[in-house]
């Protein structure tokens, strides 16, 4: 994200790319730009540096040197900042001169989509469960799962750390399945398939709340575009998690 200095309301978050200063100036108008709580008035000040600013709804991240990405993580990638053990670290494929964290987890094996940011707000609202934001997932699966089994995962089964929340759960193919959660539990597909008998032998994340990218190589990463952020930001307020795509 390009550094957002200080300045009038319309101003700053045209920089932001909320939209050109006339539209950012009618979104103002029409009341639909929050400072700090309180409905933006034309000619208000923002400073980036400590202003919440949201618009519908829907917080605008503006302090200086916040970065996005998204990274195809392939298969023997951890997501540590660093690993004694193992010296494939997911962050090492993504090109920043700023310090980035991974949002959440993907286990060493598992493939697919992973942001990258250092941006701590939007990483807590992506990976707690009360904001419901979905993370889908191809689990390619021992044996071809019976509807029982599948309607066992869509209910919720028994872990041993607690019994899931439902899922979101599909068969797509011979021993293929689609399954979208919104919890964020360590190896938490794999252990749901292996609890209703079903080991699973490859797993590929192919949506993060809206995010979705089926062009990106595999070991690749790209920036987000503000739309994107944008989205993200828009799905942790309403725990909306339809894909863009």
């Amino acid at each position: 994200m390009v550094s957002t200095p200080a300045g009038r309301a319309q101003k700053v978050l045209a920089r932001a790319g909320v939209g050109s200063r006339r539209v950012v100036e009618d979104l103002i108008s029409e009341g639909r730009v929050i400072i700090n709580d309180r409905v933006a008035d034309l000619g208000d000040r923002i400073d980036p540096a400590t202003d919440t600013v949201r618009v519908d709804g829907v917080q605008i991240p503006l302090a200086a040197g916040l970065v996005y990405f998204l990274l195809n993580k392939p298969a023997g990638y951890v997501c540590s900042a660093s690993d004694p053990h193992n010296d494939k670290l997911a962050v090492d494929l993504v090109a920043s001169e700023t310090r980035i964290f991974t949002v959440g987890r993907l286990d060493r094996e598992t493939e697919g989509l992973l942001l990258l940011t250092n941006d701590g707000d939007l990483a807590h609202g992506l990976t707690h469960p009360s904001h419901g934001v979905e993370k889908e997932y191809l689990a390619q699966v021992e044996g071809d799962p019976q509807p029982s089994a599948i309607r066992q995962l869509r209910e919720g089964v028994e872990l041993e750390d607690g019994i899931t929340a439902p899922a979101k759960v599909n068969r797509v193919d011979l021993g293929v399945l689609r399954i979208a959660i919104h919890e964020g539990r360590n190896r938490q597909v794999r252990r749901m398939c292996e609890a209703v008998g079903h080991k699973v032998l490859r797993l590929v994340r192919t949506r993060i709340g809206p995010i979705v990218d089926n062009r990106l190589p595999v070991g690749e990463s790209r920036p987000l575009n503000f739309e994107e952020i944008r989205d993200l930001y828009r799905a942790i307020a309403k725990g909306s998690s339809s894909p863009t795509e």
